[in-house]
């Protein structure tokens, strides 16, 4: 039994990941701004605080807090906002991990796939492949950098550089079964790197109980897809029709900003040195939506 403290523990992935160790005998305690229960502790990162009690007896710190990156245009507010809630955080946690000299036996990071940058390409991207110039690879790269500071204090580091996360209750499908978004965006050439919730939550679990299990990860199924692909399955799947026409790019580029380049940009991303280690329940995108929407995931 090991036990975690969990930054973003409320969100779509930390409120799965709390079901799956408790199933799993482990312990979780809860950062959040407003503590609700006895497993949460108060963290405050504006001013550079988080209360001590949180770190008794922990074995491994999960870092999902962070900002979403879909949530609002980017602004230059904004894009402050989506660097600073995933690196000020980590240097916060880092802070006191130090200070009170916390023998952790690892530190594991959510990122992104967005390191390779918001492209179209025909090369599958690994986890040996350098960052691309632009600014979601900016997050992901600061990301990971605050992660990586937990080598100083010899704190064995996981970084899961995650797709597009398929759920029934929150999360991208959410937002992609609504009329606009049951339609082919841009070219829908684009490639959708996805991943199904049940799946990425047994990699953080795998990263607490494989010892093996260090480093960067690419936490994405083995199938590849393209957006026209992905919203024919999905329309499938729910029984509904895809629109008979493509979204413009001129369009989305008007309701979103500069944020339509996430969804108007994809290439694949290889998960080969993920199924070394592991075995996808979910790695055919037919069978992931089935048991979404069959409502047979993990909730």
């Amino acid at each position: 039994m090991a036990k975690i403290l969990l930054t973003g523990g409320t969100g779509l992935i930390g409120t799965h990941l709390q079901k799956l160790f408790h199933q799993n005998d482990h312990e979780v305690v809860i950062l959040t701004r407003s503590p609700k229960n006895d497993n949460h502790f108060k963290w405050d990162i504006h001013k550079k605080f988080i209360d001590e009690k949180a770190f008794i007896g922990v074995d491994y710190i999960i870092h999902l807090a962070g900002a979403g990156i879909a949530d609002s245009r980017w602004t230059a507010i904004r894009k402050k906002e989506l660097i600073d809630s995933r690196v000020l955080s980590a240097d916060l946690l880092y802070a006191y991990v130090k200070k009170l000299n916390i023998k952790l036996k690892g530190f594991i990071s959510a990122s992104g796939i967005g390191f390779y940058g918001a492209i179209n390409s025909d090369h599958i991207f690994t986890e040996k492949d350098p960052p691309e110039n632009d600014f979601i690879s900016e997050i992901c790269v600061k990301w990971e950098d605050a992660a990586n500071q937990f080598k100083q204090l010899d704190i064995p580091v996981t970084c899961l550089r995650t797709g597009v996360v398929l759920s029934a209750k929150g999360g991208a499908l959410e937002k992609m079964n609504t009329p606009l978004f049951l339609s082919a965006l841009g070219t829908g050439k684009q490639y959708v790197p996805w991943i199904h919730i049940n799946d990425l939550c047994e990699l953080y679990l795998k990263a607490i109980e494989d010892t093996d299990f260090k480093g960067i990860y690419n936490g994405v199924a083995p199938e590849h897809q393209t957006n026209l692909d992905f919203t024919k399955k999905l329309g499938k799947t729910l029984k509904k029709p895809v629109m008979p026409f493509n979204v413009p790019e001129f369009m989305l580029k008007i309701i979103l900003g500069e944020l339509a380049v996430i969804i108007l940009k994809g290439s694949r991303i290889s998960s080969q040195k993920t199924t070394n280690k592991y075995k996808f329940e979910f790695s055919n995108l037919d069978e992931a939506l089935l048991n979404i929407y069959n409502k047979k995931e993990v909730v």
